[in-house]
């Protein structure tokens, strides 16, 4: 056996060996059905949404093995709607270099959760969705949340010198709010959310462009001290999330790292979240990122240091049928690469021999 040989047949025993210790569920539920718009390429790939349509940076992209992109937001109109047009010729732009759009960034506001100036936001949503399906974007990624906080506290020191984006609550608390939002209770929390659901879910599913909202990142508990409840920062309120206006074309970016934030133990429950999602077709994108620690204090690791087993993800993923991108969101920081590409080029592929290796091990393993 050479070593070529060698390499392949001990990964995917290896592989192999984590999922007969940890066995996922093989049936899908019969209802589960992925729209007829998603393309399906019968298997993972490595994704980007870094640099967007950035013409400098599509070349580095496909040096390292990233064809798939979730694209910038196309310009828009004076009323601040995409015309068909814009989406079309960013669409262009991106194909033109040899990549493909698999979804575009959706800037939606904290306008859309505030009641006096929700409605005008919402319409201007409710036409995005249109356009973008009438320009061929089949998936729309974006963020459902009112924030007043830093998204991390005071980075920590990793291997070489580097550093990791780190969030630790006890720090946070001492940040100050804004003063003109809120408080919002869980309850109002969830009937704004609801309310915004209700107008765009139905849009979406006409046009058929798949929504997919990325989770609170980082969570914070129910009575944080700037009174405003992030509903969404529980696997049991993602849950509750995607049965709310039921639709096929209603999901998640499943930020795997934000998920684990979630946790209390991450390096045992992140698969139960991608088993339960992953079953339902709910995972429509995936933030593939590894955390050390756990909810209220973490930090951002590379892919191969963290707490999370990231083969044994991989399988997960495939196991429940997901085909969509893996994509490195958050990479750590070193002052000898000031734009991270040298961080994301080893992201990407680490992640592509993930998957690979995921595809080596034979049916019925």
């Amino acid at each position: 056996m050479n070593r070529r040989d060698f390499l392949l047949t001990s990964g995917a025993a290896s592989a192999a060996a984590i999922l007969r210790a940890a066995p996922l569920p093989d049936a899908m539920p019969s209802a589960s059905v992925p729209p007829a718009s998603m393309p399906s390429a019968g298997r993972m790939k490595v994704g980007c949404q870094r640099w967007g349509s950035d013409p400098k940076h599509l070349g580095f992209l496909l040096r390292f093995g990233v064809r798939n992109i979730c694209a910038s937001p196309a310009r828009s109109g004076p009323d601040g709607v995409w015309s068909v047009e814009s989406l079309r010729d960013a669409t262009k732009a991106v194909e033109d270099a040899g990549l493909h759009v698999d979804a575009m960034y959706w800037n939606v506001t904290t306008d859309v959760l505030i009641p006096d100036r929700r409605d005008a936001a919402i319409d201007r949503n409710r036409r995005q969705i249109e356009a973008a399906g009438k320009a061929g974007i089949p998936l729309l990624l974006y963020n459902l949340h009112v924030r007043t906080w830093r998204a991390r506290t005071a980075p920590t020191t990793g291997r070489g010198g580097s550093t990791y984006g780190a969030w630790d609550l006890a720090q946070a608390e001492l940040q100050k709010g804004k003063p003109n939002i809120g408080p919002i209770d869980a309850d109002e929390m969830w009937a704004r959310i609801t309310y915004f659901l209700q107008k765009v879910v139905p849009v979406a599913t006409e046009s058929k462009v798949w929504l997919g909202c990325h989770p609170p990142d980082p969570p914070v508990p129910a009575d944080n001290s700037w009174k405003i409840a992030q509903v969404l920062d529980t696997v049991e309120g993602l849950k509750k999330f995607v049965s709310i206006c039921p639709s096929d074309y209603h999901g998640l970016n499943f930020c795997q790292g934000t998920i684990a934030e979630m946790l209390r133990q991450p390096a045992a429950d992140i698969f139960d979240a991608i088993r339960w999602f992953g079953q339902r077709r709910k995972i429509f994108n995936v933030h593939f990122r590894n955390i050390r620690g756990r909810r209220d204090k973490f930090e951002e690791t590379y892919h191969d240091e963290g707490d999370i087993d990231m083969a044994k993800a991989v399988l997960a993923y495939k196991d429940v049928g997901y085909e969509g991108l893996l994509m490195p969101d958050h990479v750590p920081h070193h002052g000898d690469d000031p734009d991270e590409l040298q961080h994301f080029a080893w992201a990407y592929g680490y992640i592509a021999g993930l998957i690979q290796g995921a595809y080596a091990i034979p049916a019925g393993r």
